[in-house]
This record gives C-alpha cells, structure tokens and sequence, in this order.
C-alpha cells in the first residue's frame, strides 16, 4: 500500500474514534442531565409533600389544642351538648387533615413517620369517641339512652377497637418526640378504657339474648368489709336494650341460719364464722366481691326464685347520694323528696326513727323498695345528667360503693385490677396495697354515727421492708344520745355498748410479727391466718359512747414492693387513710 493511503487511512480512522467519543459524551451528559432531573424532580416532590404535610399538621394541631380546650371546659362544668358539639367539629376537621393520602406515605419515613401516625390515630380516635359515640348518644330521644348507646355500641365496637390496638402499638415507639407522646398516651388511655366496654356492651344489654343481674343494696350503718348488710335485692332483666325491674328480696324472705351451697375456704369461716354462708345480711364480711356475689347468688335462687343469675352487681346510698347529683331530686311514693343532700341520712337513719323495723318490718323494706324502685326508673329512663353520672358512677367505683362480678370470663378481664371488681390486689407489683376492714357484729345500725380512721407506713432497710398499719373507730356521742337512739339502731344484744370486728389484711408475701390494742375491751380474736393470699389478723373491740379503741398490726417481708395503699371499708364518717411511704423511690 502507498505510503499516503496508510496514513490517510490513519486519518480516517482517528477520525471514526473522534466523533465515537463525542457521541459517547454527549450520551453521557444527556443521562447525567436525565437523572438529575429526576432527582430534582424527587425533591421538589418531597419538598411539596413535606409543605402540603407540615401545612395538614398544622391544621391537626390547631384542631387538637382547641379540642383540647374544650375538654379543659367541659371538665370544669361546660354546658355539654354545645361543648360535645363544638368539640366534634374540631375532632372531624383534625381526622380528615390527618387522613390525608400524602400523609399516610410519609408515615413510613423513618422517625417522622412515626409521629405521623401517632398524630393520625389521636386525631381520628377523637372523631370516632365524640362524633360517633358520644353525639349519638347525647342526642337520644327521652327514655331511649339505653338503647341507643346499645346500637352505637354495636357500630363502633371493631372500629374503637381497632383504633385502641393501634394507638397502643404506636405509643411505644422511642421515635415519638415528648409533646406527640404525650397526647398519644392521653389517648391511648381512652381508648384502651372504651375499647373493652364497647365489645362487652351489646352482650352485657341483651343483644344477644336476655339478662338477668341481681342488684344487691348495701347498707353501711352496719358496715361489713365490702360495704354493709345485704339489706334488700332485685333482680334487673335486660333484654336488647330495655330494662326492667323484677323481683324484689329482702331478709326477711330468706331461711337464715340454714347455709347456702356455696363453697368458701377454710380461711374464710374461720376468720368470719359461719355466718359468712347461713346468714344474708352477713354475706358481704369477707372483702372479696366474688366470694360474696355467689353467695347472694345462692341465696337468691334457693329461696325467693330459681333466676338465672348472669351478674351481681352491688350498690350502698353512698353511691346513691352520686347518682342522685346527676338525676336531680326524686318524688317517692311516700310523699318525700329524695335527693343528693339527704339520701345517706334518709335510708340510713331517719327510716328507723319512723317505724319499729322490729315490729313493721315490712314498713322499712318497703320504703326501701319504694326509693329503689324510683330511681331505678330514672335511671332506666335515661333522665340524668350524663357528665354527673359518669362522675358519680366512677367516683363511687373506685370508692367501693359500686361492684360488679359476673362469672363471664371477658368481664372478669375488664375489670380485674380495678376496685370495682371488689377483688384486694394478688402481688405488690402496681401498688402495695394493706387492707383494714370495720365489721359490725353485734347486729345494730350505729355506723350511721362511728367514725374510723385509717393510717399506714412503710419502712425499708436494706432487703427488709416493714409496714404498720394503725385502724381506729369511736362513736362521738354521748350516752343519753345513744339512749335515745331507736332499739333497731342500738345493739341487738348488748344495747348501747357495741362490738365491731376489725380484719387487717397485710401485703401478699409478708409475715404477721406485731398485733396490740388500746382500750380496755380490745383483743386479738385471730391471727397466723392466711386468707386471700395475705397475713390476717383480727381484733375485736367493745366500746361505748364517746368511747375510741384503736389497733395496729405490722408485718415484714423482704423482695420489691409498688407504691404504698390502703383499701378500706366506704364507711359513712370514715377519714380518707393516711400513707407515709418511707419506701417510695
């Protein structure tokens, strides 16, 4: 080949590889420029939904810090069904900010996302409790409350509880930044309270077929562990929302002295004999709202008709007076006004200044009855003040005046752990709870004017911790007083000298080391007892009136115990306990 082709052939080549180059470059810049556009594209897109998200949280947190106001004001006495409506405004407004499809993407984005759904699930738990519970049930027609709150039950039940899991699953995420794990907590706890009733309520109504529960009245001017004597009792049906009042018991109508089949540890008839199960109005001695609901349970079916029984539930005047707030003053058949300020005094007292219960028995049970019977009919009506009645209805659960015990396993669940439940605490996990429990024995009606005072103490050292408790109960009038006290009022025996039983029941796991008195008819009638998996001692005490006596107990044990507790009879001139826990963190 000539010398000027090979090279014009190595031009020509060199030239090929040029224009390779430049194509590839360009090829290349074209996919540089291609990917940054996506890439700017992708931030610009996160950047909008980032705007459009923090722009929608805004909105949510507004309407949660308004909804939260109106909370603060309804809690502070508000008018309700304009503030339930103002709220449900908020709530709805807050839901759908937070219901957003952009928002449901991003709550996958680590850390924020998080609090994303935290936000969402407190914002839409508050529209579905007001604007779906709370409304419909507010707005009823007169008399028909139960039913309704019977239907949003069974319409809201999965959602709510859907909701509950939810938020219980979210709280626990360490992601959650302090001001969004505060509000989420509120909430869960709402929820995680409502999720439990709404399920249970359509079968506790009689959606699923008809009810029947005993309502037991307690009567605490003659106290026992769990309240007083069994006074009186009815039976409730229930059936897909309506209630109705049945039969109608009272001691009288009972064979006393002829036990009841009813099984009770050993324990239990030692420390309070057999009269816990041959004697009605003795049944409520032991504090354990299970022990003394079959019991009742038993008696009733033996004796006044053979009900099914699907719960008992346990109510004293003390909770009545609550009621009574929320329902306003009722008429009785007698002629006299029933109300929030008299109720304790009226059925506690002033019945057996009007009639000889000795002689006309059937004169007090009936106007027991009578009172009963009216305002079961309020109620059952719906005619109350619903704010005043969840008020007076928790605050007499946690007080002891109201319990509940049905042998369905799902609402033994709901309630366990709760006072309501009537049941002392098994371990010392949440709370180290000591109980001390004023037991009328001598058959009279003088609780109306005793007083008792409770107090506690805890002290740790090293592994060991000890825990004294010291009861007292004094009866603060004076003899020619309780002279003049009518004789169904005064002793049944003894006149106007009284005997109470006092039971101190320690923590679980500890041991009996100490038991003394002061008063010169005080002793120590039992101790070495376990009884409900806790040392028992049991003292017994004379006094007269202006007269006090006082015991004390201490008990040692070693390993980790909560937060000091007393839990107590609800006594009609009873002093709030006294703790001082010198083991508290």
């Amino acid at each position: 080949m000539p010398h000027h082709s090979r090279r014009e052939a190595r031009e020509a080549a060199a030239l090929q590889n040029d224009a390779s180059d430049v194509s590839r470059r360009k090829s290349r810049g074209k996919r540089g420029r291609t990917t940054w556009l996506i890439v700017g594209i992708v931030l610009i897109v996160l950047l909008l939904a980032a705007c459009w998200v923090g722009f929608r949280a805004l909105t949510v947190k507004n309407e949660l810090e308004d909804s939260q106001q109106l909370i603060s004001d309804l809690q502070e006495g508000a008018d309700v069904s304009a503030t339930i409506e103002a709220l449900g405004g908020h709530a709805e407004s807050a839901a759908s900010a937070a219901s957003d499809p952009v928002w449901a993407v991003l709550e996958w984005v680590p850390f924020a996302g998080d609090n994303l759904r935290a936000v969402r699930l407190a914002a839409q738990s508050l529209d579905v409790l007001v604007n779906d519970v709370a409304k419909p049930v507010l707005g009823a027609a007169d008399g028909q409350l139960i039913p309704e709150l019977l239907s949003v039950a069974q319409a809201q039940s999965e959602r709510v509880g859907k909701l509950a899991d939810e938020t219980a699953a979210v709280q626990k995420s360490p992601a959650l930044i302090g001001l969004v794990k505060d509000g989420v907590i509120q909430v869960a706890d709402v929820t995680a309270a409502a999720a439990p009733a709404m399920e249970l309520l359509p079968t506790l109504l009689g959606a699923d077929g008809p009810r029947n529960y005993l309502l037991v009245f307690q009567n605490n001017a003659e106290s026992l562990a769990l309240g007083g004597s069994a006074a009186s009792q009815t039976i409730v049906h229930v059936d897909n929302g309506q209630i109705s009042m049945g039969a109608q018991g009272n001691s009288g109508g009972y064979k006393n002295g002829t036990a009841v089949d009813v099984e009770v540890p050993q324990s239990a008839t030692d420390l309070y004999t057999s009269y816990l199960v041959d004697h009605i109005n003795t049944s409520m001695s032991r504090p354990d709202f299970p022990t003394a609901a079959q019991i009742m349970r038993a008696w009733w079916q033996r004796d006044i008709a053979p009900d099914q029984i699907d719960g008992v539930i346990s109510i004293d005047p003390l909770a009545l007076s609550r009621i009574l707030v929320a329902t306003g003053p009722i008429e009785l058949p007698t002629g006299d006004t029933l109300s929030s300020d008299n109720a304790v005094s009226l059925l506690l007292n002033e019945v057996y200044k009007r009639w000889d219960s000795y002689k006309h028995p059937e004169l007090v049970d009936g106007f027991f009855a009578a009172a009963a019977g009216a305002v079961f009919d309020k109620v059952a009506t719906g005619s109350f003040n619903i704010k005043d009645m969840v008020w007076a209805i928790s605050e007499s659960a946690s007080q002891g005046s109201i319990l509940v015990w049905s042998d369905e396993a799902a609402v033994t669940e709901a309630i366990a752990g709760s006072r309501v439940s009537g049941i002392l605490p098994t371990d010392n996990v949440d709370s180290t709870t000591v109980g001390v429990f004023f037991n009328n024995s001598n058959g009279s009606k003088i609780d109306y004017y005793t007083e008792t005072a409770v107090s506690a103490g805890a002290v740790c050292e090293a592994d060991n911790a000890t825990f004294r408790v010291d009861a007292s109960i004094s009866l603060p009038i004076s003899q020619q007083q309780a002279d003049d006290l009518p004789r169904y009022v005064q002793s049944m025996t003894y006149g106007t000298t009284f005997r109470d039983w006092i039971f101190v029941y320690g923590p679980p796991g500890t041991t009996l080391v100490d038991a003394t008195v002061n008063g010169e008819k005080a002793s120590v009638m039992a101790r070495d007892i376990d009884d409900l998996g806790r040392p028992v001692v049991g003292f017994e005490a004379w006094f007269d009136p202006g007269q006090q006596v006082s015991v004390n107990a201490t008990f040692t044990g070693q390993g980790e115990f909560g937060p000091l507790a007393v839990q107590t009879n609800p006594m009609i001139r009873g002093a709030a306990p006294v703790v001082t826990d010198g083991c508290a963190n």
